[in-house]
C-alpha cells in the first residue's frame, strides 16, 4: 500500500497543470456524488416517511389518516375522570372440551370413549377410581346422515399415587373446530363431485 501511495505521488509531481486540474475536478464530482448518496441514505433511514405527509397533488378536501380525529378531541374539551376498576381475568378455555354444538334431539349422538393408555393392566375399583368425565363434541358425517360425536375421556384417580389421569382428546384436523375429518372429507367430495 505504501508503494501505491509513493507511485501516486510520483505521477502527480510529473503531471501537467491541465492533468492536475482534471484530476481535482473529477475528485470533486465523485465527492459530490458520494455526498448526494449519503444524503439520500440518511433521508431513507431518518427522514419523514411518505405515509406521514400529504402528496403534493393531494385533494385539499381529502383528510389525511387521523387528521380529523385530533381536531375533534381538542374541540370536545377535557374529559371527565372515570372511576378505576380491576378487570377479572377471563377463565381459560380448555382446548379440547367444548359443548358449543347446539342441536336438538333429532340429531343422533354417538358416544366414543377414549381409552387411557396409562390404565392398561390396572383394575377399576382396585387400582383406580373414575372421578369424572371430560366431554368434547364434533360434528361428523356418515353416508347420507350427520351425527354428533360425543368424545368421552374418563378422569380417573390412581389409588396407589393419588394422581388424576385422563387421556388427551383425539387430534382435530382443524384446531378448535367442531368438524370431524369425515365431515370435511364429505364436504370436499360433494364440492368436487360434479
Amino acid at each position: 500500500m505504501r508503494y501505491q501511495e509513493d507511485a501516486g505521488r510520483e505521477e502527480l509531481t510529473q503531471a501537467s497543470r491541465d492533468e492536475l486540474i482534471d484530476l481535482v475536478l473529477a475528485s470533486h464530482a465523485r465527492l459530490e456524488e458520494a455526498e448526494a448518496q449519503l444524503r439520500w441514505f440518511k433521508q431513507q433511514l431518518f427522514g419523514a416517511k411518505s405515509e406521514r405527509r400529504l402528496p403534493v397533488d393531494a385533494d385539499p378536501s381529502q383528510l389525511a389518516l387521523g387528521e380529523g380525529l385530533a381536531e375533534k378531541s381538542e374541540a370536545q374539551g377535557p374529559g371527565t375522570p372515570v372511576r378505576e376498576h380491576v378487570r377479572r381475568p377471563r377463565p381459560k378455555k380448555a382446548e379440547d372440551t367444548d359443548s358449543g354444538l347446539r342441536f336438538d334431539d333429532s340429531v343422533p349422538v354417538q358416544r366414543v370413549v377414549v381409552p387411557d393408555p396409562a390404565l392398561e393392566g390396572l383394575v377399576e375399583g382396585v387400582d383406580y377410581t373414575v372421578v369424572s368425565e371430560k366431554k368434547s363434541y364434533r360434528l361428523a358425517q356418515q353416508p347420507a346422515a350427520h351425527t354428533v360425536l360425543e368424545i368421552v375421556r374418563p378422569v380417573v384417580k390412581l389409588t396407589e399415587t393419588g394422581t388424576l389421569s385422563s387421556p388427551t382428546a383425539p387430534p382435530s384436523v382443524l384446531p378448535g373446530s367442531y368438524a370431524d375429518v369425515s365431515l370435511l372429507a364429505g364436504i370436499l367430495v360433494d364440492k368436487f363431485r360434479f
